[in-house]
């Protein structure tokens, strides 16, 4: 929730660079994420299989986001 939810809130700002800083949170609740899926691997809580499945989404959506950050750099 809190990375799209971030996306959301920083897309309604006046400008690219407020838009960017949000979109560094959101990178930063990406990497909480995988920690939690980490420590809830180690623990039992969720399977091997399922770590593998979410891990690479986790990745997806931090390029994505890279991605997007890096064009509002070159649009300013």
């Amino acid at each position: 929730m809190s990375i799209i939810l971030n996306v959301a809130e920083g897309s309604a700002k006046r400008s690219d660079k407020e838009f960017s800083r949000f979109l560094q949170i959101s990178l930063g609740s990406v990497n909480e994420l995988y920690a939690c899926l980490d420590v809830m691997r180690s623990n039992n809580f969720i399977s091997e299989e399922n770590f593998d499945k979410l891990r690479p989404e986790c990745e997806d959506i931090a390029r994505q986001l890279g991605g997007l950050t890096k064009k509002l750099r070159f649009n300013s």
